[in-house]
């Protein structure tokens, strides 16, 4: 077994999760032992096929288990987190990437613990395949607390900070 494909779980699903954002219809990977085919039906939901040679191996997972369902990875519901004030609000990410709190590292963080934000206020960045892009407030409030550490990957739905509204 000379030919290993080295497929990276968090990289396929970064590409999934960029895919879920557009309207891409139909893309195609393709090397001489690996053919990875993500298709949209007519309903927009997208459905992914992996064919791999019988030779191939993929460890671990087998790249066949890999995500025969990206679906499944966009509505894994956000963690519950204990002892949260039922009026706050989360601020979750709309897709996967890194969480940053700041521009760059040597600017300050867009917000911090106890600021208050408004509607359309960038309040992070989530960079997505060398994207970067800015998420925005939907509400006005304060912020109560921010879960995720700068530079830490994050999930579609994941939640990024709790807001206080007001």
């Amino acid at each position: 077994m000379d030919d290993l494909v080295s497929i990276n779980f968090n990289e396929l699903q970064e590409l999934l999760g960029a895919i879920a954002q557009t309207d891409i219809a139909e893309v195609t990977l393709k090397t001489e032992t690996f053919e990875l085919t993500v298709r949209r039906g007519g309903n927009a939901t997208p459905s992914p096929s992996v064919a791999l040679p019988m030779e191939v191996e993929s460890t671990p997972p087998p790249a066949a288990t890999v995500a025969p369902n990206p679906p499944s990875l966009e509505k894994t519901p956000p963690p519950v987190i204990s002892g949260k004030e039922k009026k706050w609000i989360e601020i979750t990410s709309p897709m996967v990437g890194t969480f940053y709190r700041a521009p760059s590292p040597d600017e300050a963080p867009f917000v911090e613990v106890g600021d208050r934000v408004s509607n359309g206020q960038t309040v992070c960045i989530i960079e997505a395949m060398k994207l970067m892009n800015e998420i925005e407030a939907e509400l006005i409030g304060e912020v109560m607390e921010i879960v995720v550490a700068n530079g830490e990957p994050v999930e579609y739905g994941q939640i990024l900070m709790w807001v206080n509204p007001s």
